[in-house]
């Protein structure tokens, strides 16, 4: 079976992967904003396709769209934000959305700077010991304690304990009334305008429970602005980063008092994920499933950059949604199916803190116990062919040696994350699988370009992540090279073909790497 998938798999097109993409990255479909008419065009076009390869609908009441209501907060842009007698500008300063889905959110409270934010006890760290903030602000940086031994928050990699959603999570526990994060490009992994264009936006938020406490505001800060903040405690940010970092710190409480108010417009969001399904050929275990996913969603229209205000998010996420619908096709045109069924699945809202993946895994269409596997794609660059693969997760799970043999067989060495301290494992869709147990990874395109001098790739990279990522450039262009889509589609559906083939169900490797997130969600 897994020689004639190969074979098959070279049935897969990257000039059918560029129709995909050129079309969902399209000015009509307006960024595909969730919520938003581009968003429904983009969900339309999406399940269309799974229908016209023959895969079944897999949703709600026969169709092809699992639905799910958001809670939309759009900040204002006359939130304000005050430290002591300092007044910080939004956007310029600050930026930054109420969680509480508040059309009025506004605090006062003494400022409280605890650090990472971070309460690890496997670690023998708590940045809350001895303080209460209850009530007040809390700053704080992003990100963790450096390291280089595995045993301490990993090393080098990024643990979930680091990112921005796990430091506001931590804060509403402890009862703050608002928490913000003084911004740094390395502790962030981005620069200032990704945070700008991120977060001056529409927030998707899963509706709050009856009674349930949140912050009024969860903001960031620049540095500039963090300056003001860390003066009052006579340092500098980058002595407060230092004293972060640093084994012993106790939280300090600032000299100041922060207020701010953060109005906001609140309306119901009505979106969709879309799934569909081709049943495998084993009586028993078709029950059982492989999911490919992606996600559909970008940023919408927003702020105009150099005059454009459409966010078209072509690399991110049009190639990977491309990548599954022909997968799809091929998979639909093996001549003898796969032993489970395959999920095929794009999902909504993943830019605001992959909330229709996390959706799937609480309402899936087969058991998280029966799924023997998710595949991620996101964000697949138009550089053409490489020697290397990085498969962000897989070496978590009993499939590595699956992934392996894959890559063997497409001539791809894997290479390791080349920015772990950036947690890509806890920023795509997968993770929402992995805390409900699924074994899940992403592909994420290598860097070693064929026919291109050593280094080109990671240029190349670099500069799309510091000009066009979650920006109005990240457009399709004609002159786009997809051999390299192309080729990891089909190293994708072989992994996935292998996997549906499987005698035994993989299972995790390690247990507990996402355990904070699993404990933030109430996943046991």
């Amino acid at each position: 079976m897994a020689v004639l998938a190969l074979a098959q798999s070279t049935d897969i097109s990257g000039e059918r992967i560029r129709a995909h993409v050129k079309f969902l990255a399209s000015d009509l479909l307006e960024g595909r904003g969730v919520g938003a008419r581009g968003g429904d065009l983009a969900t339309e076009y999406i399940a269309a396709q799974f229908a016209l390869v023959g895969a079944k609908p897999a949703g709600d009441a026969g169709t092809f769209f699992q639905n799910l209501t958001l809670v939309g907060v759009n900040p204002q842009a006359t939130s304000t934000l005050k430290a002591g007698s300092t007044s910080f500008r939004w956007l310029d300063d600050f930026v930054g959305v109420t969680y509480q889905q508040k059309t009025d959110a506004a605090f006062d409270g003494d400022a409280v700077f605890v650090g990472h934010g971070i309460v690890a006890p496997e670690y023998q760290w708590d940045d809350y010991a001895g303080v209460d903030v209850k009530g007040k602000v809390v700053v704080l940086f992003t990100n963790e304690p450096p390291s280089n031994d595995p045993k301490f928050f990993t090393g080098r990699a990024l643990t979930y304990y680091g990112r921005w959603t796990y430091k506001y999570e931590e804060a509403a526990r402890h009862g703050a009334v608002a928490a913000i994060i003084i911004h740094t490009t390395p502790t962030a992994s981005y620069g200032w305008e990704v945070v700008r264009s991120s977060w001056g936006r529409e927030d998707q938020q899963v509706k709050l429970a009856p009674g349930a406490q949140q912050l009024a505001l969860a903001a960031w800060v620049t540095k500039d602005a963090g300056e003001k903040l860390a003066a009052s405690l006579g340092h500098s940010v980058d002595e407060l980063l230092k004293m972060a970092d640093t084994r012993g710190f106790r939280a300090m409480p600032m000299p100041m008092r922060i207020a701010g108010q953060a109005p906001a417009k609140v309306r119901e969001i009505r979106t969709r994920n879309v799934v569909a399904k081709i049943e495998g050929s084993d009586s028993h275990l078709r029950e059982e499933a492989v999911i490919f996913s992606a996600h559909w969603d970008h940023l919408g229209i927003g702020d105009p950059v150099k005059g454009d205000a459409i966010y078209n998010g072509a690399a991110d996420n049009a190639t990977g949604c491309a990548m599954i619908m022909e997968i799809a096709r091929a998979w639909a045109g093996l001549p003898e199916k796969p032993r489970r069924s395959a999920i095929f699945l794009a999902v909504t809202a993943e830019e605001a803190g992959l909330r229709g993946s996390e959706y799937y895994g609480q309402h899936p269409v087969v058991a998280a116990g029966k799924t023997a596997a998710a595949i991620n794609l996101d964000m697949f660059m138009p550089f053409g062919r490489a020697r290397d693969v990085n498969v962000t997760g897989a070496e978590r799970t009993t499939l590595y040696p699956v992934v392996e043999e894959a890559a063997r067989r497409f001539g791809l060495t894997i290479t390791p994350d080349p920015r772990p301290e950036a947690g890509v494992y806890y920023r795509s869709d997968h993770f929402s699988f992995a805390r409900v147990g699924i074994p899940s990874f992403s592909i994420d395109q290598g860097i070693d370009l064929l026919g291109k001098p050593p280094g080109t790739g990671m240029k190349l990279f670099t500069e799309f992540q510091e000009q066009h990522y979650h920006q109005p450039s990240d457009e399709y262009h004609e002159d786009w090279d997809f051999t390299g889509m192309e080729h990891y589609a089909r190293f994708a559906m072989l992994i996935g073909v292998n996997t549906a083939n499987l005698t035994k169900m993989p299972t995790w490797r390690a247990g507990d790497e996402f355990l904070p997130a699993r404990q933030a969600s109430g996943v046991k």
